[in-house]
């Protein structure tokens, strides 16, 4: 992996290891904690749920580091797909989400201009919005167990 203009910085590394159940159903183990897609929520629901968290988390740190008080933040994220791609007929589709809609409802100690600012800093820094709008290199591997 590399960074595009700071090839010297040693980059932070997530690792997640999702273990089958069924064929709707995977035990995700983040080293950290455990949880259930397709129990606890279907792929779809689970990224865009990470959207959602990641707004929160980074929107906290940023109210943390402009000193602005949070009393409440709710998230929303809707997206469209379409299913036929998943389901495997031959259209001319993205089998991905067509586009997001983001609402994001605060209570804090700051006016609306400062909440604005704060608003743009979020989509600057969140991890999940910016691979989401941008373009990231995935390179999968395949590992094959013989019987």
């Amino acid at each position: 992996m590399t960074t595009e203009d700071n090839s010297d910085v040693e980059l932070s590394t997530k690792t997640v290891t999702g273990t089958r159940i069924s064929p709707k159903r995977m035990t995700i183990d983040t080293g950290e904690s455990t949880f259930t897609i397709g129990t606890d929520g279907s792929p779809l629901h689970h990224l865009l749920g990470a959207y959602a968290a990641c707004v929160n988390s980074t929107g906290s740190q940023v109210a943390r580091d402009w000193d602005i008080e949070i009393e409440s933040l709710e998230v929303s994220v809707e997206a469209s797909y379409d299913s036929r791609v998943y389901l495997g007929e031959d259209v001319d589709a993205r089998a991905g989400f067509q586009g997001f809609d983001v609402t994001i409802d605060v209570e804090a100690d700051a006016d609306r201009e400062t909440l604005e600012e704060w608003l743009a800093e979020i989509e600057r820094r969140c991890p999940v919005s910016e691979n989401i709008e941008n373009e990231t290199e995935i390179a999968v591997t395949l590992s094959v167990d013989s019987a």
